[in-house]
């Protein structure tokens, strides 16, 4: 594994706070050249440490304002009844986030709907309707005073 230094960790910090910021302004932002700079992004990228860039979406412009994240729980706990559960979330619209978690439930999602009536929907229709959810646990996000996600 490649360990990150000083400078790459700078600029690792600069473009997951702003993935547009020009390389002349980070290069001058980290102390480097331009083209020094730029051959350190590249390398990160082609290391995949830099995965992507991602723009940062309104959520009440886009319809997704209602954020909730469920707990999932499975009654079987077999590899088939995860991959089952894990290629439903994939293919569900609503769903941003799923994490496979340890403790008393398997599951966590994120979900972002319209609203509260969009959230009942997905809980019936798309949640209901996978085999081996036990339980669910919904959390409705009320506030994020702290989101550093892309």
């Amino acid at each position: 594994m490649n360990e990150i230094d000083r400078i790459n960790a700078e600029i690792l910090r600069a473009v997951a706070a702003d993935g547009r910021i020009s390389n002349l302004e980070l290069a001058d932002r980290v102390g480097l050249s331009p083209s020094a700079c730029l051959r350190r992004v590249q390398d990160l990228e082609r290391r995949g440490v830099i995965r992507g860039y991602r723009a940062r979406l309104d959520p009440v412009q886009t319809g997704r304002a209602f954020v909730v994240y469920v707990a999932v729980g499975l009654s079987e706990h077999t590899k088939a009844a995860q991959q089952a559960f894990e290629h439903a979330m994939s293919i569900a619209p609503d769903v941003v986030e799923c994490h496979n978690v340890a403790g008393a439930f398997e599951y966590m999602l994120r979900v972002e709907v319209a609203d509260l009536p969009a959230y009942k929907a997905f809980h019936s229709d798309t949640l209901g309707t996978v085999p081996h959810v036990r339980s669910i646990t919904s959390y409705m996000v009320m506030g994020s005073p702290k989101d550093l996600r892309a």
